[in-house]
This record gives C-alpha cells, structure tokens and sequence, in this order.
C-alpha cells in the first residue's frame, strides 16, 4: 500500500528553479555530481556572501524526484535496500510483517551552527530504557537527513568536533549513539554540503581532505549578468507559481537526465593508462592519501553518465580535476600561484595537452 506523504502543491512552498539560476556553473556541476554518485563524498563550497550558496542547494533537492520510504519511520528508510533501512524496518520485513509505503520529497537538512551533538546524532532516554527495558531513541538531524542533503553553512565556524560527527557518518553511512552501555545506530546516508567564506577562516587540512569536491564561486563582475540576477530574483519574488511554471519543462528535463545518469553509472568504464595518469597527477602534487585519486575517478565517471556516455574521456576528467584536488594540496603561505592552477598545469602536462593551454 502506498500513501503519499508530501504537502499538497498548493500549500508547497516554492523553491526558486536550479536551471534558472544563473553562473557559478562549478558548483552546480559539483553538486549534480554528488547526486548521481553520493559516495564521491560530498561538496564544500567557498565564496563570497551573497553568492546563491543556499538557494542554489535549496534548488537541487527541491528538483529531486521523490523517493519511496516506509511510512511513519523517522530514518526515511527504503523498503529495498538494506544499507538504507532501519533496524526496525529489517526486523519487520525478515519477520515478514507488512509495512505501510509513501512518497516524499528528498530531505533538505539545514544545520544550525548553534547546534549540540545531541541534536545533530540523536538521543537515548535512558530512564526510559532502565525503566521500560525498551530502547527509548530521539532522532537528531542525521535520521532525518538520511537519504538527504544535509546542508551545513559557514562549516568553518562550526566545532571541529561536529564536523568530524558529520564526515564519519557522511563515510559510512551509519550513525551510532552510545550512552551507558547502551548502544543505537541507525542509516544516515545523505550527500553533506559544507559553505563557508574564507575572510571566516579556513578548515582544518585533515577535515577538508574528507570533502569529496572543493567548489570555489565569486561575485559575477559582469554588470550584464548582474541585472538579469536582481530581475529574475524579483519576478520570483513577485509571482513565484508563474516563474516556476515559466522553467517547468527544464526541471522535469533535467530531474530525467539526472535520474537517468543514476541509472547508468555501473556501466561506465574508464580505461587503464587514464586511470594511472590520474594517480601520476595525484602523485606529482604530492596528494597525501589515495582520497584524491578514488574522487577523481569517481566523479569522471559521474559526469559521463550524466552525459549519456558509458566510456570516460579525457575531457571528462580535465572538467572535475580541479574541483576533486584542490583543496587536497598542502598550502605554503610564501606562494601565489592559485592551486586549481597548479592543478589544470600538471594535469595538462601528465595528458600531454600542454600544447592546448
């Protein structure tokens, strides 16, 4: 039985459209990326106030198709596959007890800064438990981003702490809460989203290495670009249902594309001498870590399939090799050079595509 779990459209409130908006193509990229293949690790984005981090993130779960949960669970589990399913559901479906199924929209999780390891991993009553003998469990942010996007802004003033809560579970999968011997874990696989503004600070090299991708934005110069940026912000603002309708056929073009690259990706190849010449780039930048590498050749494969292709090209790996190592190369404060520079520059000579730059 199917029940459906999401607002009418009409009490729905609308999201500004992911196709219309306009610029920062880098991190649009970085993020339907993520989407195709979560296990790239997810995106950190670093720019300036006022750039479209949070609606632009906003947009892309709002453009998701929804997906198919056991009602009334807090973990959003999935009725078919066990690394997305709770305990409880397990345990129910092995006993062969019917469970009731819904739709609902992909889960956009904002994490407040203020926000206290209880909250973000959930809790445990233990009076509950020693009294009742039952496993009482409050879900925090993390069940219910699970099969989500959990959203973090300014992650570089969040507690280190945290934001190693939120990678270990972001990596495995898995969230455990242990408290008096008493120990629960439930699902939480969603695609983590970090932003932060440098003039902030920067995060620590050992945390940022665990981002999947390094997505940097700026202030669009092009007093052009800019006016068509304030006008459609205003006629959204003005007329919302009449703006979304206006770019309704590109949303549904791209929710297929995307869903169709899902689709495609175990059957995307990329060959031997590409994959050592993406280790050789790793190697020469001195990457520690094979973190760069697995990215690299992840999100390649990533952008073919969104592509429509099955077979990695060169080009393919020259667009996501500067958002997957950049962040990933030790800094040293005496040098200039930009380091997706450094990147693109040892890339093009490894490719042998020096002649092209």
């Amino acid at each position: 039985m199917t029940v459906t779990l999401q607002a009418a459209p009409k009490t729905r409130r609308l999201v500004f459209p992911f196709v219309a908006i306009v610029g920062q193509e880098e991190m649009k990229l970085a993020l339907m990326l993520n989407i195709i293949d979560p296990k790239i690790g997810g995106v950190m984005i670093m720019g300036d106030r006022g750039t479209g981090k949070s609606t632009t993130i906003r947009a892309l779960a709002d453009l998701l198709p929804d997906i198919e949960v056991v009602a009334n669970d807090p973990f959003n589990s999935a009725p078919d596959d066990p690394e997305l399913m709770s305990d409880e559901v397990r345990r129910q479906l092995e006993e062969n007890i019917p469970v009731t199924l819904g739709k609902k929209k992909v889960p956009m999780v904002d994490l407040p800064l203020g926000a206290t390891e209880d909250r973000v991993c959930g809790t445990i009553d233990i009076e509950k438990a020693l009294s009742e003998g039952v496993k009482a469990f409050e879900p925090g942010l993390l069940a219910k981003a699970n099969r989500g996007i959990l959203y973090v802004d300014e992650v570089n003033l969040l507690d280190d702490h945290l934001v190693d809560v939120l990678l270990d579970s972001a990596a495995s999968g898995w969230n455990t809460v242990e408290r008096e011997g008493i120990s629960i874990r439930h699902p939480a696989r969603f695609v983590l989203v970090g932003s932060g503004n440098p003039e902030e600070g920067e995060l620590r090299p050992q945390l940022l290495d665990r981002f999947g991708m390094h997505a940097e934005i700026h202030t669009v110069k092009e007093p052009a670009l800019r006016v068509k940026i304030v006008e459609q912000r205003s006629e959204f603002d003005q007329n919302p249902p009449e703006f979304c309708t206006r770019y309704e056929d590109e949303q549904v073009h791209l929710q297929e594309k995307l869903v169709t690259a899902q689709a495609l990706l175990p059957r995307v190849e990329m060959d031997y001498d590409s994959r050592v010449k993406i280790s050789q780039v790793c190697s020469e930048l001195d990457v520690d870590g094979l973190r760069g590498d697995i990215v690299t050749n992840r999100a390649a494969k990533a952008l073919t399939a969104l592509e429509g292709r099955t077979t990695v090209t060169v080009d393919d790996i020259r667009r996501v090799i500067v958002l997957c190592l950049r962040h990933r190369l030790r800094k040293d404060p005496l040098e200039s050079i930009d380091s997706g520079y450094k990147v693109q520059k040892v890339f093009n000579r490894v490719f042998g595509l020096e002649s092209e730059t």
